[in-house]
């Protein structure tokens, strides 16, 4: 395969429609981007599989939304992995990339190294939230974890909260290319059934796990029978498909849906990217008194933070922070 056509799909989401069944959809690469996500931290195994699976979800999801800002998502367990989050940040403008960053916290001591990466998460929740800026009230909608995996717990968060037959096939890992270097690769593919006026929910239960939704309870009639072709030829994607590169996005599409009658629309490039800065930190530490932050003055005389998605490294004046600062807000720790 040719290195110019593989690299023109690295680290890209292609929007794409099926005419003939009424479906949208995307499908994402993520490469140097995932790398560089995973880089920021020396996760087990485990937990690196859960941020792969998050961030490829936050890149598929991110570009649905009208987004003027950032779309997270958020899993939170009562497991060894307590949190995995993602923010897909939408391109400031139309000549410039989206940016995804990605992290988790976890208990070393409980995780069982060995065992299914979803399980380690235990009961929970998974959680997206759309934030359009300034002078904006957030949006949150949660769903209970359920499925066995996060790709199955944001189906779930569609159909439950959006009432939106949504599916994904996804697929990560590292794989090494000709003489490169093993490195993380992810891909996948998200159809969503285009939201129709007067539209409600088929079925008079779901038949999810716990009696949640599942997709195939929202649709019926002629929709539903589109939906449900959709699904299958959707089923028969393999991993290799899915995470490239020798098979072009396009040609995928056309592998699996060419009686669907499929059509693209301008991929758009996503980077590794984080919206940490020094003034946020600073902002964040407003709500302190000089008491607080002379408890969070380290030995050397100085307040540090981190970035847990970069790991950005911040140092400050203590008298610089806090309600009750003394010292200018520009302020910064002596190097």
């Amino acid at each position: 395969m040719d290195l110019g056509a593989r690299i023109a799909w690295d680290d890209t989401v292609l929007p794409f429609q099926l005419d003939a069944s009424d479906i949208r959809g995307r499908v994402a690469r993520l490469d140097g981007t995932l790398e560089k996500v995973l880089a920021q931290h020396d996760y087990p195994a485990a937990i690196e599989a859960l941020v792969a699976e998050t961030a490829l979800l936050a890149a598929l999801i991110g570009p649905t939304v009208k987004l003027r800002w950032k779309l997270s998502i958020q899993v939170r367990g009562d497991g060894p992995a307590r949190i995995i989050a993602a923010d897909y940040y939408a391109p400031e403008s139309d000549d410039e990339p989206a940016r995804i960053r990605a992290w988790a916290s976890f208990d070393p001591a409980r995780l069982d190294e060995g065992g299914d990466a979803f399980g380690q998460i235990g009961k929970g929740y998974f959680a997206i939230l759309i934030d359009q800026g300034e002078g904006t009230t957030p949006y949150q909608g949660i769903t209970p974890l359920a499925g066995g995996s996060l790709a199955a717990c944001a189906e779930t968060y569609f159909a439950q909260s959006e009432q939106l037959p949504t599916r994904f096939a996804l697929s990560f890992g590292r794989s090494r290319l000709g003489g490169d270097q093993e490195r993380w690769r992810a891909g996948g593919v998200m159809i969503q059934s285009m939201p129709k006026a007067g539209m409600s929910v088929a079925a008079a239960e779901g038949t999810g796990e716990g009696g949640l939704l599942h997709h195939r309870d929202i649709l019926d009639g002629e929709d539903g029978e589109n939906w449900n072709r959709a699904n299958i030829l959707l089923d028969t994607v393999e991993d290799l498909e899915l995470v490239g590169p020798q098979v072009h996005p396009t040609d995928l599409l056309v592998r699996l849906f060419h009686e669907e009658g499929p059509r693209i629309f301008p991929a758009h490039p996503v980077n590794f990217g984080c919206s940490c800065s020094e003034d946020k930190v600073r902002q964040s530490l407003s709500i302190y008194s000089a008491k607080d932050i002379g408890h969070m003055t380290t030995e050397e005389g100085i307040v540090t933070a981190d970035c847990q998605f970069c790991g950005a490294h911040y140092e400050f004046e203590p008298n610089s922070l806090g309600f009750e600062a003394t010292a200018p807000a520009g302020t910064s720790a002596s190097l």
